[in-house]
């Protein structure tokens, strides 16, 4: 009993100091922050109306296709003081030669007298191929919306061709806006979109992130502080090793814990006040296993790296290293809101290492069957049992060593002794 009681001791005294520390506070703080400014900012920069109209060249070997296009793009796309968003202009020249036209558009283009020039050839309406040229090929929005104005143009011309009404073309070619409702076992409905369904599974998964960056840090470091000021050896003198790492891994588990209830009622009090449902509370607590199973494990995996350094550098290298497991996921994070029930997925999440990542991807989305969460709970759980045995023999051989640090061949013969 006295024995648990000082680890439970040496936890308290992790936890206060930690709380107290500025870079906790700042990253308490700045992380909802982040993921507002990286989820919503974007999005609404995108979003935001130009604020002066945008000439655009057009060379039209047709001769219809400009008046068309121009009374097209003005009735479609205003700026929010009425005038036109996108001003057409012919450009050609008295030869009529479409290499010279190009080359006099060209010299516009470079010297940004117009946004860009669209080449219509004579065969648009056999081959529908539009070429348009410009200095800045990512303007995304512009050339969707050129894209899109010329299709319907281009449909309209061909249907029209084949004698339909030129009022039945329109009705034809109105555009369908889509709805999209969400469907769970329960049989509950639920209005959502890509952006709702991406943006929440990025924020559990970049809420996995942060929290296991931030407090696997901070338990290297302070290993690292506790050697480099010999207050280890004070430590140990009253405290068995394994007290000392379970008290370290408890009390940043509650740094954890902490981080995660202050950032769940932000995220509860944003819901009342928009009334938007972000999560349910069965998938949050689900959530929430994973996150506490997983932030052990990879609290272990710190203490196993952390334990053998003695300098700041070897630090540094060592949480580099294991950031670069957690980038793992992000990197993969499209292709699971576009089907988390793909193969790769599935196996992506059977490896411990990146299940928490995974399932705080997944779960928002579309939750997985019963016994995919069982099975991954099930070895997720071994895991970090096994990453902690691992661990404690570790930090036990390793804490009061110091200079070399140990190759992974004596980490093996330290891992196979009694």
């Amino acid at each position: 009993m006295l024995k648990d009681l000082k680890a439970l001791a040496v936890a308290k005294w992790e936890y206060i100091e930690k709380v107290k520390s500025k870079a906790f506070l700042i990253s308490l703080f700045l992380m909802p922050i982040i993921m507002i400014g990286l989820g919503v900012v974007p999005t609404l920069l995108i979003s935001q109306p130009d604020k002066e109209s945008i000439l655009i060249g057009i060379i039209d070997q047709t001769g219809t296709f400009y008046t068309t296009f121009a009374n097209a793009l003005e009735e479609k796309y205003k700026l929010p003081n009425g005038q036109p968003n996108y001003i057409l202009t012919t450009i050609s020249t008295e030869s009529g030669d479409i290499s010279e036209s190009k080359k006099v558009a060209d010299s516009l283009v470079l010297s940004k007298r117009i946004e860009g020039y669209i080449v219509v050839n004579k065969s648009v309406f056999s081959d529908t191929v539009i070429e348009y040229r410009s200095s800045n090929a990512g303007n995304i929005k512009l050339i969707s919306r050129i894209e899109k104005v010329i299709r319907d143009i281009i449909v309209e011309k061909k249907l029209q061709s084949q004698g339909f009404d030129p009022n039945l073309v329109k009705q034809l070619t109105t555009p369908i806006e889509m709805k999209t409702i969400k469907i769970t076992k329960a049989g509950v409905e639920e209005e959502t979109g890509f952006e709702k369904v991406f943006f929440t599974s990025y924020i559990f998964m970049m809420m996995m992130f942060f929290l296991v960056a931030t407090s696997g840090q901070l338990l290297v470091r302070s290993m690292l502080d506790e050697k480099s000021n010999r207050i280890v050896e004070i430590l140990m003198s009253s405290s068995s090793s394994t007290h000392l790492m379970a008290g370290k891994i408890i009390g940043l588990s509650g740094l954890g814990l902490t981080q995660i209830g202050f950032w769940a009622i932000i995220g509860i009090a944003i819901s009342l006040q928009f009334g938007v449902t972000i999560i349910s509370a069965g998938s949050a607590l689900i959530l929430l296993i994973y996150f506490i199973l997983g932030y052990i494990l990879y609290a272990a995996i710190f203490v196993s790296f952390g334990a053998p350094v003695s300098t700041e550098q070897e630090a540094q290298q060592i949480s580099s290293y294991l950031m670069l497991i957690l980038i793992i996921p992000i990197v993969f994070a499209m292709m699971v809101v576009q089907n988390p029930n793909s193969l790769l997925v599935k196996i992506l999440t059977y490896i411990p290492l990146l299940t928490p990542s995974m399932m705080a991807m997944r779960i928002p989305i579309e939750m997985p069957p019963i016994y995919e969460i069982i099975i991954t709970i099930i070895l997720l759980l071994l895991s970090s049992i096994g990453a902690m045995w691992i661990a404690g023999k570790i930090f036990r051989t390793t804490i009061l060593s110091y200079g070399k640090k140990p190759s992974l061949k004596e980490l093996w013969i330290l891992l196979q002794a009694k």
